[in-house]
């Protein structure tokens, strides 16, 4: 999160960006405007593990594009933000002399976002994400606009983009506002440092804003890709918390002595689900690495373990649903009026709508707020001696008379309850919250944004709630079998973090484990193989 209002240039020091260590590896690339783009590849775009070249074909169609938005200009045809207005204002009628000026007013008066700056990796992915938009070449766009986009990505020069001010249709304009002014020069830059003045910023790296053409500020601005972009980021991050989860189902079953039986193949082939299928192979998997294991104290364990493989299947199998629609709208054109070269067509319509985007974000922080109310159920057996088969009452690390002051994981089941509550409660739609807004001109619309960044939200509590219950299936496998080999996920975790003895603070325990997950050494997203 950055601090606000915009800074004062003469106080800042002219530091590139982001230092060496931070730029992308350059043996990497994606091409972009050849075949159509993986979700991984967004992901490593956003990351900056790859960096953007254009493909040729890409340059010859956006050179076609704005060349037909040229004759058809010439011709006297009439253009929606071009010749007219914008919005309800589509009857104002524009001189053509006046068009770049009205293409500048745009992103202009659009500058009213609020709220937390999106980060480096966010706004990193909502320019990979509108690169790949205007490649397509049906944007009426020049292809210098697209390159100048690839080399500020190449360099993380990254827009300061408000996270909040977007109904999601028509697309993500006032979010999108900040990456068009970042392009003519205006408004801020992140920095390791801070906010910088983007002018100021590009003139470092000898790069001269640009002049937005008729039509161009609108292309870029009108589109789903901050929606997108989010949702591509939330999908990745789900993707490795589900694995996760299954890890920490199998060591604190291990850790109360549960039957594993209920993780056997010809039970969930029955049902026949196949994230379900898939889940209950990875605690099975995760069990067999387990080195001690005890029999079975009960003939049914309690649901929380018991139907883990059904909990989670639920998002491993939504997760192919999500990526086939999330991977269709990064390679979509959400762009509006539409430049259509093959058919040397202008079309009007609403590709901008994000209803698919929202749709699939609400469903995905259903199914990862699930996962954080597991884990949390999980964490209270370990904890509770009546059910965890004789486990000492809060995974207390002391023994003797010195253990009556120690309350071990107490503390840590109020935070877990604390953070799943909220993430539960983030659960509702936004997507059925359309409100009819621009003089009704926007009389329907998805609210697809905002429900990435709830989702966003959802996965980040869970992230924590997983990591809670992470150490406390440790500290019960330990004191279970003491001494023992537990797996793969209490080595990393131990090779971190010390188990818990005498009382200590564990906020610093907790950030230890999500710096491991998210930087995939507690369960690697390849893996996952969702």
């Amino acid at each position: 999160m950055y601090d606000r209002p915009p800074v004062d240039s003469a106080s800042e020091p002219a530091v590139f960006p982001y230092p060496p260590s931070r730029r992308m590896n350059t043996s990497t690339e994606v091409v972009i405007g050849g075949e159509p783009l993986s979700l991984t590849q967004i992901l490593h775009l956003a990351s900056g593990h790859a960096k953007p070249r254009l493909s040729l074909a890409a340059l010859d169609r956006m050179r076609a594009s704005y060349d037909l938005t040229q004759r058809r200009l010439a011709d006297g045809q009439k253009i929606y933000g071009v010749t007219t207005g914008y919005g309800n204002s589509v009857s104002t009628e524009v001189p053509a002399d006046a068009s770049a000026r009205l293409s500048l007013n745009l992103l202009r008066f659009h500058g009213c976002g609020t709220g937390r700056y999106l980060d480096e990796t966010e706004a990193a992915a909502v320019l990979a994400v509108r690169l790949c938009s205007v490649s397509a070449g049906q944007s009426g766009v020049r292809p210098e606009v697209a390159e100048r986009l690839a080399e500020l990505l190449s360099l993380r020069i990254l827009p300061a983009i408000p996270a909040e001010g977007s109904v999601g249709a028509s697309g993500d304009l006032t979010p999108l506002s900040y990456v068009a002014a970042l392009l003519v020069g205006e408004r801020e830059v992140i920095t390791p440092s801070g906010l910088r003045p983007a002018k100021d910023v590009l003139l470092e790296q000898g790069l001269r804003p640009l002049t937005l053409g008729p039509k161009e500020a609108l292309a870029l601005m009108n589109g789903t890709s901050v929606a997108t972009a989010l949702g591509v980021l939330a999908f990745g991050r789900a993707r490795r918390l589900v694995r996760l989860a299954s890890r920490v189902t199998a060591l604190a079953s291990c850790a109360i002595d549960g039957n594993p039986d209920h993780f056997d193949e010809i039970l969930h082939q029955a049902k026949g689900h196949p994230g379900q299928v898939q889940v209950a192979r990875w605690i099975r998997d995760d069990l067999a690495a387990h080195g001690a294991r005890s029999a079975a104290v009960r003939l049914q364990d309690r649901y929380s373990i018991r139907c883990a493989p059904q909990v989670l299947g639920v998002l491993v199998d939504a997760l192919d649903w999500f990526e086939s629609v999330l991977t269709t709208e990064v390679n979509g054109v959400s762009d509006n009026p539409l430049v259509n070269t093959e058919h040397e067509v202008i079309l009007h319509g609403g590709n901008f709508y994000g209803g698919h985007v929202g749709f699939v974000m609400d469903a995905l922080k259903a199914a990862v707020a699930n996962i954080a109310d597991l884990l949390d159920r999980q964490l209270v057996l370990l904890c509770l001696p009546s059910e965890s088969n004789g486990l000492p009452e809060n995974l207390v690390g002391v023994t003797g008379a010195g253990a009556c002051i120690h309350h071990g994981f107490k503390a840590m089941s109020i935070s877990a309850s604390a953070l799943t509550a909220e993430a539960l409660k983030l659960t509702m739609p936004a997507t059925v919250f359309s409100r009819s807004t621009e003089s009704h001109n926007q009389d329907k619309v998805p609210m697809a944004t905002i429900a990435a960044r709830d989702a966003l939200r959802v996965i980040e509590l869970s992230e924590q709630v997983a990591a809670i219950c992470t150490l406390g299936a440790c500290q019960a496998a330990e004191l279970r079998h003491p001494g023992k080999s537990l797996g793969p996920l209490h080595g990393a975790v131990r090779g971190r973090v010390a188990a818990l003895v005498e009382d200590r603070r564990m906020d610093g325990d907790i950030s230890s484990v999500l710096e491991l997950l998210r930087s995939d050494q507690l369960s690697d997203p390849a893996e996952a193989n969702c």
